[in-house]
């Protein structure tokens, strides 16, 4: 699933197109994906002018004219594909209609841009802007690791006593929003911290080390254009290069980074999900 650096990147993607752009025509060819989309979205959208196009974790929001917010988001494989627009130095023709392009919103621009899923794990909402911060998906989220709310202070008294380990704590979206399990692991490599560790066991200096880290890896990871794991592509239809830059993440079996150091990468499996470590460097 994209994290929170892919998600950031397909927003700036759209920024260009959408931001301050009438959506002369919205068509929706189906009644939902992971869940029903919301009564008569298409009507709802078609005429509106989309204001700010902002990012909540891993949430893309489309503040509309019509005081309503357009809720994006991508899933599994979902991308949102754009068309008919110069974009650098090429012009993306509209292509021909594919069987996964679930809705399609046609700027008077000339823009098109295409919600694309095919395994329909995104989703698409429509609500009333003044209501955003008491929506389901929204409301219990943490503060943006990238925002002033993160700081040193709130992550040490968030985590002080959890008996939790520090992979599955930073996995919490209602500790942090955005984090998903690649640049968790990378973040806990270069922090020196082994995925299983209580998080209530590391020192307040441990836990002030990791706010600065993990906004290094998301900036880094955003510069790069993301991660382009399995179905994840830009906005433009480019690739994310950050997985070039993996220090842990996916590379078991491989040599450590760590000048000097002889281990080799380690997987373990917690929560379901695969924890990526150097043994001796992350003790």
């Amino acid at each position: 699933m994209p994290e929170l650096p892919e998600v950031e990147t397909v927003r700036r993607g759209l920024v260009p197109v959408m931001e301050g752009q009438i959506i002369a025509l919205a068509t929706v060819n189906r009644d939902g994906l992971r869940w029903p989309f919301p009564p008569r979205m298409a009507d709802r959208l078609t005429g509106a002018r989309v204001g700010g196009l902002r990012r909540q974790s891993k949430y893309i929001l489309a503040d509309l004219s019509t005081a309503e917010t357009l809720l994006i988001h991508l899933g599994m494989s979902g991308r949102m594909l754009i068309s008919g627009q110069m974009l650098g130095d090429f012009h993306h023709d509209h292509p021909a209609p594919q069987k996964h392009d679930h809705v399609v919103l046609t700027m008077a621009s000339g823009a098109r841009i295409t919600f694309n899923d095919a395994r329909r794990f995104g989703a698409m909402d429509l609500f009333a802007t003044a209501t955003a911060d008491s929506h389901p998906l929204l409301a219990a989220l943490g503060p943006e690791p990238l925002g002033n709310a993160f700081d040193e202070r709130y992550l040490i008294d968030r985590l002080r006593g959890r008996n939790t380990p520090i992979k599955s704590a930073l996995l919490d979206q209602h500790v942090v929003a955005g984090l998903g399990n690649i640049y968790v692991c990378e973040t806990l490599y270069r922090a020196r911290i082994a995925p299983q560790t209580k998080a209530g066991d590391l020192t307040v200096a441990q836990v002030a080390g990791l706010v600065p880290i993990i906004r290094d890896v998301l900036a880094e990871a955003i510069e790069a254009g993301g991660s382009s794991l399995r179905d994840f592509r830009q906005a433009d239809g480019e690739l994310g290069y950050f997985q070039h830059s993996f220090q842990v993440y996916d590379r078991e079996g491989q040599p450590c980074l760590t000048p000097g150091c002889a281990a080799t990468v380690g997987r373990i499996v917690q929560s379901g999900r695969s924890s990526f470590y150097c043994p001796i460097c992350q003790r």
